[in-house]
């Protein structure tokens, strides 16, 4: 089977063709979840709580987003930050299934602006999204750090704009969870519970030095964990 998936694997980066039709499945799969699965008694109402801020910066945790393209709002003006790297390519397909526009690049390490890996760029494309009143949705956590741990780069994206971070945690009852992943990724399944959970927005002041942006990377931090875990349990706890 590793050998196989290996080969797979390889075939799907060199292949334009291929990425395009298992694009295609994810998201097919995603739209059965999001048609299937109902929604637990505390879920918050994500058009309603979207709708009171749209030009916000939306704050997911990597591999608990996977469905985040399908479950935002048709409406929302979106652009979204996807890593660079050729996994998530198929990530960007995805999205933009969906009607999101897609920009690429790293989200920055705590330690770390939005430097290298396109990240300044996407910094730049961000940054003018938001000024154009748009919603900007990204992955707090970076790949290759610690995973469910804020980079800096969502924190410094906020300081220039003046925009809130909305925290979101998505969960499912019925999920694989891929164990040997740094970050659990978790692939959501349809016919079964479905929990969205909303954080308190995080801002930035415009003045912020390094050691209180730090200390709202922590914070920022410590609110989407909690409000994972709050998701989880409503999903297992829920009838």
């Amino acid at each position: 089977m590793k050998s196989f998936w290996t080969r797979l694997r390889v075939r799907l980066v060199d292949s334009p063709s291929m990425k395009r039709a298992v694009a295609w499945l994810i998201w097919q799969l995603m739209r059965m979840t999001t048609g299937t699965n109902r929604f637990v008694p505390g879920s918050h109402d994500i058009d309603g709580i979207i709708g009171a801020d749209p030009n916000s910066i939306f704050a997911l945790w990597h591999g608990q987003h996977l469905l985040a393209p399908a479950l935002m709002p048709r409406w929302l003006d979106t652009l979204a930050l996807v890593s660079r790297s050729r996994d998530a390519e198929l990530n960007a397909l995805v999205a933009e299934r969906f009607g999101i526009e897609v920009a690429r690049g790293s989200g920055g390490r705590p330690d770390q602006r939005l430097h290298g890996k396109g990240g300044a760029k996407a910094l730049i494309m961000l940054r003018k999204a938001l000024d154009a009143g748009r919603a900007v949705c990204m992955i707090a956590d970076v790949p290759g750090g610690t995973p469910r741990s804020a980079g800096m780069g969502i924190i410094t994206l906020a300081k220039i704009s003046g925009r809130p971070i909305i925290p979101i945690a998505i969960a499912t009852s019925r999920r694989i969870v891929l164990e040997k992943t740094r970050d659990k990724t978790a692939i959501n399944l349809p016919f079964g519970k479905i929990c969205v959970i909303f954080g308190c927005p995080v801002s930035v002041p415009e003045n912020a030095d390094e050691q209180s942006m730090e200390k709202t990377r922590q914070a920022l931090t410590d609110e989407m964990n909690a409000i994972t875990d709050k998701a989880y349990l409503k999903v297992e706890g829920s009838r």
